[in-house]
């Protein structure tokens, strides 16, 4: 089958597997309100359905014997969805109307992104925690790899993540409409879902087979940049209608979810890692990426959020990932 074909269906599988998740994160968020949290610890409960199109990906890696396809996909997603999203959030809110926000002319002169600072402390801190644990039990040479009780011990620390989430950003409870139709298709987009994780292995299984490239590569740099393309869509049209702390906080619950749960089914089957070098300077990378959320959104001036520097800093360091990579660990060049 061409390439372009391969790439096509690739493209596809990954819209049809937000598409699902999508559906998945509409009660989520009715969840959300019904329950009084606030946007910042929103992002946890939201982070469920986000990730999900990770997790089935590792779960169809995991089935058939690709694991370095999830693995990658894994660390690639989440070493470029925070620059991703933040980008996408600041370029989003540059025009002039943003409704629910009266002092956004100020924030267009001071070339600002508001963010709520609570999305450093509920969501960034401990997502670094959780990073910290996962590289503990995977990169050290006695234990290197995933095994079976890593994937407890990780799902463990994702459960610990979320409930202090859920009770540090507790606000009043709404009351939200449930309709049967919206039940339903929740439960049909489980199974879209689970078809674009599977379809999105397929083809890049057979796109590193075309490329010659190694699995883990093409999780990297092929699967996981597709993957973010409709995250980013979604941020985009969510950070424009005014939603600017919700837009980028799921992203931080989303990476919490991939990092743990999503490490459990390549864990049960063993992952050994044959690229040492290459997933502890990935490692090394998305765990940066939240430091620097954190730094810039909680200490980065007088009003929390980004200014068009430290959005910028953030696109240079995924740009650095990608030239270490290709230059120090690939000797590409």
């Amino acid at each position: 089958m061409s390439t372009w074909i391969w790439v096509a269906v690739l493209l596809a599988a990954v819209f049809a597997a937000e598409w699902g998740s999508d559906h998945l994160a509409e009660p989520l968020r009715k969840l959300r309100k019904q329950w009084g949290l606030s946007a910042a610890a929103g992002g946890s409960l939201i982070g469920i359905a986000t990730a999900s199109p990770e997790v089935g990906v590792n779960v169809t890696s995991a089935v058939r014997g690709v694991t370095d396809i999830g693995l990658g996909a894994m660390l690639g997603s989440t070493a470029i969805g925070i620059p991703a999203l933040v980008s996408v959030g600041y370029l989003a809110t540059r025009r002039r109307d943003i409704p629910d926000d009266p002092g956004h002319q100020q924030h267009l002169r001071e070339h600002l992104l508001r963010v709520d600072p609570k999305a450093a402390t509920v969501q960034a801190l401990p997502y670094l925690g959780i990073l910290a644990l996962a590289a503990l039990l995977i990169l050290p040479a006695p234990w290197q790899g995933l095994q079976p009780i890593d994937g407890g011990v990780l799902l463990a620390a994702y459960v610990a993540y979320a409930a202090q989430a859920f009770f540090r950003g507790r606000e009043k409870p709404e009351q939200v409409e449930w309709s049967r139709r919206g039940i339903w298709m929740a439960v049909a987009g489980v199974g879209v879902l689970a078809l674009g994780a599977y379809f999105t292995v397929i083809s890049t299984q057979n796109l590193v087979q075309a490329f010659g490239i190694s699995p883990i590569i093409g999780g990297l740099f092929i699967t996981a940049p597709v993957a973010a393309l409709p995250e980013i869509f979604a941020s985009w049209k969510v950070s424009r209608s005014g939603q600017i702390t919700p837009a980028l906080t799921n992203i931080i619950g989303d990476h919490a979810m991939t990092m743990t749960v999503g490490f459990l089914p390549l864990a049960l089957v063993g992952t050994q890692i044959g690229n040492f070098r290459l997933v502890w300077v990935s490692f090394v990378f998305v765990a940066l990426m939240p430091a620097l959320y954190a730094a810039f959104v909680r200490w980065g001036g007088s009003e929390s959020g980004f200014r068009r520097w430290q959005v910028l800093s953030l696109v240079g360091v995924y740009a650095t990932y990608v030239a270490v990579v290709v230059v120090w660990v690939l000797e590409l060049v």
